[in-house]
């Protein structure tokens, strides 16, 4: 970002009847994220994880309509099955903006929270949230499923 560009966070939150083990499990997997991901009307259509620290990775999202928009990071901390850190951009932009999920153990299974950080405009943010908060939703869905 630009000095004195504005810098703007987002919190979060979704409690998943899951352990935080199967919850890390399910966001690091392509082929399990592939299920879950994205908010409704928004289809995964591909996604690719070199997972290790420094590793990227892309995540193809296909809105109404057809537009296609890919999300890419890299990862800059990996504490397995406690927290993740990854740089996130819509490519063909660098990646600017920084997301931390953390997995926290709760008697019923897990809360995630997800803090994005970094995020330029209000209405990124805005926009970040509804997805976040569908992404989050189809996480619990797809676990409850089974």
């Amino acid at each position: 970002m630009k000095a004195g560009a504005p810098s703007l966070i987002l919190v979060v939150r979704q409690r998943v009847r899951a352990s935080p083990a199967e919850v890390f499990a399910a966001w690091i997997d392509p082929e399990r994220l592939k299920q879950w991901w994205g908010p409704e009307g928004v289809d995964c259509i591909a996604a690719e994880i070199d997972f290790r620290v420094g590793g990227a990775y892309r995540i193809g999202n296909r809105f109404p309509g057809g537009k296609v928009i890919w999300l890419a990071g890299r990862f800059e901390a990996i504490e397995p099955p406690h927290r993740l850190v990854y740089s996130w951009g819509a490519e063909p932009v660098t990646p600017q903006e920084r997301v931390t999920v953390r997995f926290e153990a709760r008697d019923d299974g897990t809360e995630v929270v997800v803090t994005h950080e970094r995020i330029p405009s209000q209405e990124l943010r805005d926009g970040h949230r509804r997805g976040w908060e569908g992404c989050l939703q189809g996480l619990a869905d797809h676990l409850d499923a089974g």
